[in-house]
């Protein structure tokens, strides 16, 4: 597997900062503990980070999942959003939800899940983005809370994937073209 790395983009140690910065951020930002704050993990990438962003989060959490896909059988996103696990709970007015997300690429699918949960009857939603390539957006998209940028490479590791193989590396890198017939 890792013969397929053309290089590494993201150590643990990067990752590691990274998380807690924005761990240390969220806290800030939601200061009310009074206030429900949803951690919601868009399965399956985001699931390492949202793991260990949880773990260093301060205040109360609750966390849920959706399982969302824009992605067909390759590497191009094929531009239609099928929610494919929803979100069923009768509380959302009582929810600040936060979108967990593993990378945005075109924006597409969290710009959709942003207004979904808000016309749902969200209290409040932002998100969250390990990873973000401005180069493949297609919607005008930011996210609240922003790992690191990338540039436009297809990347593999800590829960991102390629046909389900990578996700368990402990950092973030660059998947050699002959690997996904790029």
């Amino acid at each position: 597997m890792l013969n397929s790395i053309k290089e590494v983009l993201l150590s643990e140690a990067q990752i590691d900062e990274i998380t807690t910065k924005i761990a240390e951020q969220i806290d800030k930002d939601y200061p009310n503990r009074e206030r429900r704050l949803l951690l919601l993990g868009i399965l399956k990438g985001s699931v390492v980070f949202m793991s260990d962003l949880m773990k260093k989060i301060k205040r109360p959490v609750e966390i849920d999942f959706m399982k969302v896909s824009s992605y067909g059988a390759g590497t191009e996103t094929s531009g239609k959003i099928n929610i494919i696990l929803d979100l069923h709970r009768s509380d959302l007015s009582e929810l600040d939800i936060l979108i967990v997300e593993d990378i945005i690429d075109s924006g597409k699918t969290l710009s959709y899940l942003v207004e979904y949960l808000k016309l749902g009857g969200a209290r409040s939603v932002k998100t969250c983005t390990l990873l973000d390539k401005p180069s493949r957006r297609q919607v005008d998209f930011a996210s609240d809370y922003t790992g690191a940028t990338i540039p436009d490479e297809f990347v593999v590791g800590y829960g991102l994937d390629f046909a389900e193989q990578y996700r368990t590396l402990p950092f973030v890198g660059i998947l050699k073209p002959e690997a996904y017939g790029g």
